[in-house]
């Protein structure tokens, strides 16, 4: 299965990402917690390499907690800050206020020693589609800047949010890669959704799902579908038909309904806190 999304607003986005690079003081890449490295468009280091840089890994109320932790000592380790949240809850933003705080801290030192006051830091929001930026603008800012929705590619232009006195941000659209060299990283952006569903293969996507999740966690697919899953894919699958009753008129096994209903409980946290990859496999 091939894996490819690339509408052409995204290639303007990318170059009028270019320009405004030059305006803002940090950049914040929303990640997506469960693939980390997936999830990040390469072209963002390049375009922010000279500007503070804030990771916040979001989801991470989906993804395994211990695995959350590997990767913040990943990224912070590179030479990032780096703040594990869930974009939906307010009470977090508290803490990435002050990340950001110190994150700027020699531009706001810089600044008084110039005798500029009341300058605020300036932020370009970054990330893929669906990683939830706009979700993360709107807790942020404590109301509705932001266009949000579950599918990608819903906010299409820019847009400054002032915050307060201290915090303005740059709304920028999602951007993916034109080519993924690797198409395991473009089955996990389709796995978590970042890729419409409506261009995939849903039946093959379910089953290099569930070969995933028998190797590494088997024990929540066990404790979801109430029994001990086949090691293979299509065997599985058809043990979750049977076992959820996925059945069309005949009495024949539904596996797309299967397929859509274990990818849907994956991606909702259903089965329980998944992280597709893991830091160790991205150290030299």
């Amino acid at each position: 299965m091939q894996f490819q999304w690339y509408p052409g607003h995204m290639t303007k986005a990318k170059r009028q990402m270019q320009e405004d690079i030059k305006l803002v003081d940090l950049v914040i890449e929303l990640v997506d917690a469960r693939i980390p490295m997936s999830s990040r468009n390469p072209d963002i280091d390049e375009l922010g390499k000279n500007k503070s840089r804030l990771i916040l890994l979001n989801k991470a109320d989906l993804a395994d907690d211990s695995v959350n932790r590997a990767w913040m000592d990943f990224f912070e380790k590179k030479g990032y800050f780096v703040v594990r949240m869930d974009a939906r809850s307010k009470a977090q933003m508290k803490q990435v206020h002050a990340v950001i705080a110190d994150a700027c801290k020699e531009k706001i030192e810089r600044d008084r020693r110039r005798g500029i006051k009341n300058r605020p830091v300036r932020a370009m929001v970054v990330g893929i589609p669906n990683v939830g930026k706009s979700t993360f603008i709107n807790s942020f800012a404590g109301k509705a800047c932001a266009k949000t929705g579950n599918k990608p590619g819903v906010t299409k232009g820019k847009q400054w949010i002032r915050l307060n006195k201290d915090v303005e941000l740059l709304d920028t659209p999602g951007i993916l890669w034109p080519k993924f060299e690797d198409q395991s990283v473009g089955l996990k952006l389709a796995l978590i959704g970042s890729i419409k569903d409506e261009i995939l293969n849903i039946d093959e996507m379910s089953l290099e799902l569930l070969k995933f999740l028998q190797k590494d966690y088997s024990n929540l697919l066990r404790v979801r579908y109430e029994e001990e899953l086949s090691s293979d894919p299509v065997a599985a699958l058809e043990e979750i038909a049977k076992r959820r009753s996925c059945v069309k008129k005949g009495g024949e096994l539904d596996y797309s309904k299967a397929a859509n209903l274990i990818l849907d409980e994956f991606r909702s946290g259903t089965i329980g806190r998944i992280t597709l990859e893991r830091p160790e496999e991205y150290e030299a």
